[in-house]
């Protein structure tokens, strides 16, 4: 497990404490009376750790688990270790929204930083950065030299920012980790929380995102795009990956290197990139999905399935290019 930089974690709670909290449908044999130090995903866990099994997509992950202990449902528990304690309960997310309330209290809105500061009070702080007018910056940011900050942006608290970058104007930053020559245009909201509620009866339940986005050397992320950070995990832009204007990234999504995503593409939650992957603009990738190496997928298109590497895609749903081709010709 990793520290949280970003959100004040409380705890160690016992077992038998969260257990009431979410409300086990299994009758557990094995003590519980020992503390948890934190809710993590399934390969960040460590065995003083929880985490959750929601999906068998995610078997290969939860079969290798170091978690003392799993909130899942009776159906996915067999592909946990044997020594993982299960936590049977009939909604898995809604449980894991308990017990990430319970650590990480403060996550469940994003508030304003009260720590913001005008840079030209810190400058002293960093003499080889340039600041435009009007930004404000949190408190332990670290800001590489030769970066520049454009006018009217927001860089909160803790973030990091590396060598070489080049802010534009009313950008927004939090909960994030940013590399080396890193470009960002004007509008830009980089690590804000996700879409993350859920439906209860007339009720909708607000989650927590806990992760935080980060940016790997050379990212170029175009003017008005929003990249949320992960709820559990991180949402992640691969080295030299470029995105276009008014791209949506949500909670999870982690990109590999060199990709290339146009205009207007929206990305649900959790789908994973590989490298080279090229997108059109305007086109929409469902969550939870897998995307191979070398991928291209047409403007306009509707991802709603994992994609294999060297394909080339289009249309709703999206299929094979030269399938596609043909239906059009037989129309």
């Amino acid at each position: 497990m990793t520290e949280n930089e970003f959100f004040e974690r409380k705890g160690p709670f016992p077992l038998s404490e969260i257990i009431k909290i979410i409300g086990c449908n299994n009758n557990l044999s094995t003590k519980t009376n020992f503390k948890i130090r934190s809710l993590e995903s399934l390969d960040n866990a460590s065995n003083n750790d929880m985490t959750f099994l929601n999906s068998g997509k995610y078997q290969d992950l939860s079969l290798k688990t170091k978690a003392v202990a799993c909130i899942t449902t009776s159906n996915l528990s067999k592909f946990l270790p044997k020594e993982c304690i299960r936590l049977d309960v009939k909604n898995v997310l809604f449980a894991v929204t308990k017990v990430t309330k319970m650590f990480f209290p403060k996550a469940d809105l994003d508030f304003p930083d009260e720590n913001l500061t005008y840079s030209n009070n810190i400058e002293n702080l960093y003499p080889e950065v340039k600041f435009g007018q009007n930004v404000l910056v949190g408190k332990n940011v670290k800001i590489g030299k030769n970066s520049y900050i454009g006018s009217n942006s927001i860089i909160e608290s803790n973030v990091n920012l590396g060598k070489n970058c080049v802010i534009g104007s009313f950008v927004s930053i939090r909960n994030s980790i940013i590399s080396d020559n890193v470009y960002i245009q004007d509008g830009v909201k980089i690590g804000v929380k996700g879409f993350g509620f859920i439906p209860d009866k007339n009720k909708n339940t607000r989650t927590p995102h806990i992760g935080k986005v980060i940016l790997e050397e050379g990212v170029e992320i175009g003017a008005n795009s929003t990249i949320d950070r992960g709820s559990i995990s991180n949402t992640i832009i691969g080295k030299n990956t470029f995105i276009d204007n008014q791209v949506h990234v949500a909670h999870n999504v982690q990109m590999g290197k060199n990709c290339m995503i146009a205009g207007q593409v929206g990305f649900a939650g959790s789908t994973t990139l590989g490298d080279n992957v090229v997108i059109g603009g305007q086109a929409g990738v469902s969550g939870h999905l897998v995307i191979g190496n070398n991928v291209k997928i047409g403007g306009g298109s509707g991802v709603i399935n994992n994609i294999p590497d060297n394909s080339q895609v289009m249309g709703y749903p999206a299929i094979p290019i030269k399938d596609f081709i043909k239906q059009r010709k037989n129309k």
